[in-house]
């Protein structure tokens, strides 16, 4: 009998899309380079442009606001940067502020200086503390720059969507620059850059169903730019040189036209397998702790501890069962380690938790598969005041 495996990580990264992948595999046969003038850089120049038409549709910006990179992590680094310019005019920015449960491309601070990056903390809800912000925007020291925030619209651990727009209005109040997350809400939130007053989204292709390896920064306008990370033939109009991927940017504009239809009944099926997936976690275990339960989340993720179960433990014993989920963020090169979310957050982080996430795939069978397996897990724990 053949071993079932159901596939509960979703945030750490989506399967590839049977578009994206035709729209990958067609892209390989493109010969041109899109910087070149004849007829096969032209064509493959016209692919690329209809890619960041996709792309950028899905957070209802422009086109030409479209930056591709290699991933999130460097569309992270490519806007965290002191160094800014507003046209040709050279603009500093002074200091970073990064939500205390940012994923750790922000949280390192991309080319700021350690010393000119702050956190900013988080409610015991898991929420960006907005007063904390605020305080902190009132003592920022004009004299060295202007200041920059940075926070997700998701979060990767919990789920929990943050208050954008109201953080974007304190820091345009101050003159600052709003930089949000959106890899984890792309495709789970109908984003528009504008409604959200943000100024750059943070955006990932394989996270919503495109190849690995692209990703975007997609900016409010095109005067504020930051100086460029990485420097050579002058691509993306000056942004990020560096021959375009232009399969996988192909792939990534396919992916991201396939999350913007039926978004609305996918987002409604894939809350209902979730919420019966909690329901029957807390039928199962009626101790187990979903954090960020009854707060505002994207429909697919649940980040729970199950009392007595080590996340590292817990990770393993799901995936003897044929359940594939994570300990917190896939993000540390397979490190099992405790959460900052958690912490942030005023909470034990050496409970540990464990996060099962859902995509458009998910079926019921998948849920009866991991309930069942979650069942069979509680049973096994040792009773309180043991070693798990």
């Amino acid at each position: 009998m053949t071993h079932v495996r159901t596939y509960l990580d979703w945030n750490a990264t989506a399967p590839l899309h049977p578009a994206a992948r035709d729209a990958f595999l067609r892209a390989l046969d493109l010969t041109g380079n899109p910087s070149s003038v004849h007829g096969e850089g032209r064509a493959a120049k016209a692919a690329m442009e209809n890619a960041r038409r996709q792309v950028a549709a899905l957070f209802h910006a422009e086109a030409s606001h479209v930056t591709f990179t290699s991933g999130a992590t460097e569309a992270a680094n490519l806007a965290l940067t002191p160094d800014f310019r507003m046209g040709r005019t050279p603009l500093a920015i002074g200091h970073l502020y990064v939500s205390a449960i940012e994923h750790p491309a922000v949280r390192e601070g991309g080319r700021f200086p350690k010393d000119r990056v702050s956190e900013i903390p988080v409610t015991s809800d898991g929420i960006v503390d907005l007063d904390a912000l605020s305080a902190a925007l009132a003592a920022h020291d004009a004299g060295v720059g202007l200041p920059m925030v940075a926070i997700m619209l998701a979060n990767n651990e919990t789920g929990i969507v943050q208050p954008i727009k109201e953080a974007a209005r304190i820091v345009h109040a101050k003159g600052g620059i709003m930089v949000a997350d959106a890899v984890q809400a792309a495709a789970r939130l109908d984003i528009d850059i504008a409604a959200l007053d943000a100024d750059f989204l943070i955006v990932s292709s394989h996270k919503i169903g495109g190849p690995r390896g692209v990703g975007a920064l997609v900016s409010r306008g095109e005067i504020l730019m930051p100086k460029p990370l990485i420097h050579g033939g002058g691509q993306e109009k000056g942004h990020r040189s560096g021959t375009e991927n232009l399969a996988a940017i192909i792939g990534f504009g396919a992916a991201a036209e396939n999350a913007r239809n039926d978004m609305t009944e996918r987002r409604a099926r894939i809350g209902a397998l979730r919420d019966r997936l909690e329901s029957g976690m807390r039928t199962a275990a009626d101790d187990v702790v979903i954090h960020g339960a009854g707060i505002e989340r994207i429909c697919n993720t649940v980040f729970f501890t199950l009392p007595g179960l080590k996340a590292e433990t817990g990770q393993i014993a799901f995936d003897l069962e044929g359940v594939a989920l994570s300990a917190g963020a896939a993000c540390s090169s397979g490190k099992v380690g405790e959460s900052h979310v958690l912490t942030a957050m005023g909470r034990d982080p050496r409970l540990g938790a464990l996060r099962i996430s859902l995509g458009p795939a998910t079926t019921e069978a998948d849920i009866d598969h991991a309930l069942a397996a979650f069942a069979k897990i509680a049973g096994r724990r040792k009773p309180a005041g043991q070693a798990a």
